[in-house]
């Protein structure tokens, strides 16, 4: 199989589904976590639940770099864009719809007169610098280690071209970490958080770290991982191995996706992001809370392109939206249908919470691809 419909067929799945029908043990609860935003667009999109035994559960995680975003760190790129009019503040078009404090967002604060522009990547900030140099252009930065090379990268070739005029507000965080999370014990007045049976793991992010990272989820945690692409097929096929390994009271690290992934991951730009960045002490997420080294901040060195110390920026922590469940949605406490908002006053034209802004989010999913018939809770 080399095209991308030969991981769409429908014979195929149904085989699939047959042959995870018969391996499932009928009194056994099978709870597996898809870790990555884009497998939760996959499975609401080809229906992939809908083809599995009732009791095999795809429960949703924390992959989503827009969801998983504090609002303090929104609300300082706001701050910033309104403050500064000098500054061109530019991201990618997720994040200009994130809610953030007092009803702004980034595209909010457009409307308000501040200078925010969407981007494709990293590199059309970096060229819009060197186009308009009388302009502060600050790039907000985010995503998993899929998305941190491009910026290591545009801060470095910044430094060696001398451009002043360029800064990156750097939010990268790391899954690594956020599986850690949500595999330890839960802080006291956390929600409560399914009994996972295994892990799907993401399939972007590995080809940058690899498969090895996830080691420590089956030697410390004794929990089944399997990397996976973004397919209906690929999805299926590694709910299979999944099974089979909860059958067999296996924990490994399994990799369906070896069309892309390797245990070692991209050396070079593993390499990149090493020499440009390194990890902070903390970081808060929305629905994890604040997790030690789980997120990267630019170096000493690059000092000169950190939007963060350029400009004097404060993060300063804010409580979500009170009726919004996203947090709870994130480590799996809650399915999207549990909210009562949404589909009501939360949709993607009016998102409240950051899980119904991005495609990756799994309200955004659940309401775009027909999920939000889903009964509450099922």
């Amino acid at each position: 199989m080399k095209y991308v419909d030969e991981f769409r067929d429908g014979t195929l799945a149904a085989g699939l589904a047959r042959a995870i029908a018969r391996e499932v043990e009928p009194g056994r609860d099978y709870a597996f976590m898809e870790f990555c935003g884009g497998h939760t667009h996959a499975i609401s999109r080809y229906g992939v639940a809908d083809l599995l035994p009732r009791n095999v559960r795809l429960i949703h995680g924390p992959g989503c770099p827009v969801c998983v975003l504090p609002v303090g760190r929104i609300d300082m790129a706001i701050r910033l864009a309104l403050a500064r009019p000098e500054v061109t503040l530019c991201t990618y078009a997720d994040c200009l719809r994130i809610p953030a404090s007092d009803g702004l967002s980034l595209l909010k604060a457009r409307a308000r007169g501040a200078d925010v522009r969407m981007v494709y990547s990293a590199a059309d900030a970096l060229a819009l610098a060197e186009r308009m140099p009388a302009r502060e252009v600050v790039f907000f930065a985010i995503g998993f280690e899929t998305t941190t090379p491009p910026t290591a990268l545009v801060i470095q070739q910044a430094a060696q071209r001398g451009l002043a005029n360029f800064s990156v507000i750097c939010n990268h965080v790391l899954t690594p970490p956020a599986i850690e999370a949500l595999l330890a014990t839960p802080a006291a007045g956390s929600p409560a958080r399914p009994r996972l049976a295994g892990i799907l793991g993401p399939a972007h992010v590995s080809v940058i770290i690899g498969s090895t990272p996830y080691a420590f989820a089956a030697s410390r945690h004794h929990m089944p991982v399997v990397i996976t692409g973004f397919e209906p097929l690929d999805v299926m096929q590694a709910v299979r191995m999944l099974v089979r390994q909860v059958n067999e009271g296996r924990a490994e690290v399994e990799n369906e996706y070896t069309r892309a992934v390797t245990p070692d991951g991209n050396r070079k730009a593993q390499a990149l992001i090493d020499a440009v960045l390194e990890a902070r002490p903390q970081f808060d997420w929305r629905g994890l809370g604040s997790l030690p080294a789980s997120a990267l901040r630019i170096r000493p060195a690059f000092a000169a392109w950190d939007a963060e110390v350029k400009f004097g920026l404060e993060d300063r922590p804010v409580p979500d939206h009170r009726a919004c469940e996203c947090a709870a949605i994130l480590c799996g406490a809650k399915a999207p249908t549990d909210c009562k908002l949404f589909g009501t006053a939360c949709t993607p034209e009016t998102p409240l919470g950051a899980c119904m802004v991005s495609t990756e989010g799994a309200c955004a999913a659940h309401y775009n691809y027909g999920r939000f018939r889903d009964p509450a809770g099922a």
